[in-house]
């Protein structure tokens, strides 16, 4: 297992992007086939493109924007003080985010070949639902993050636990809005 860790630390080090959008990758590929798995009951068969949107997502977005937001805000607020623990937690849940639940449903809107009509749609039924169900899982988190993991592995950690929260994102980025099948029938 150290001999893992050692060849992460040394891609981490060599080709810092490139490895956080693979650890974001992973994580949002587990987190979605298990949401596939086990979570979702609708009797449909596991279907492999929802993964690969998962998955890309995570390489093409999560991976790249959150190696970027996390070393902007460790830049700007260097640290591990209670108080600056507070305001990168506190940054990262009133702007962040959002921020993420927008690019996030957008990501699969375009992907899915949806119209900007029902992105907003989606936007208006399950931003508010992401965003506060970040909360639980995201305060708590990141304060451990912001407070004891070196930033360097900040993603590393943060795709750890993505992984549960990513069955959450999966299930609500691919439930149904009301309304849109309607619209579609007529």
């Amino acid at each position: 297992m150290s001999g893992i860790w050692a060849k992460y630390n040394a891609l981490l080090e060599a080709q810092p992007l490139l490895t956080k959008a693979l650890t974001s990758l992973t994580g949002f590929t587990i987190g979605d086939i298990l949401a596939q798995k086990f979570v979702n009951d609708d009797g449909k068969p596991y279907d492999v493109m929802r993964t690969i949107r998962l998955g890309s997502f995570g390489f093409l977005v999560h991976g790249t924007t959150g190696h970027y937001f996390y070393g902007m805000l460790d830049s700007k607020l260097p640290g591990t003080k209670p108080q600056t623990v507070a305001s990168k937690v506190l940054i990262d849940q009133t702007l962040w985010n959002p921020i993420f639940g927008l690019m996030f449903f957008g990501y699969l809107n375009v992907c899915e070949g949806k119209s900007f009509q029902e992105y907003q749609n989606k936007i208006k039924a399950d931003l508010k639902t992401a965003v506060m169900g970040s909360w639980a899982v995201w305060v708590p988190a990141h304060t451990i993050n912001f407070a004891f993991v070196p930033p360097s592995q900040r993603l590393l950690y943060i795709n750890s636990i993505q992984i549960g929260y990513n069955v959450f994102l999966s299930f609500l980025g691919n439930k149904k809005v009301e309304g849109d099948d309607e619209k579609k029938e007529l």
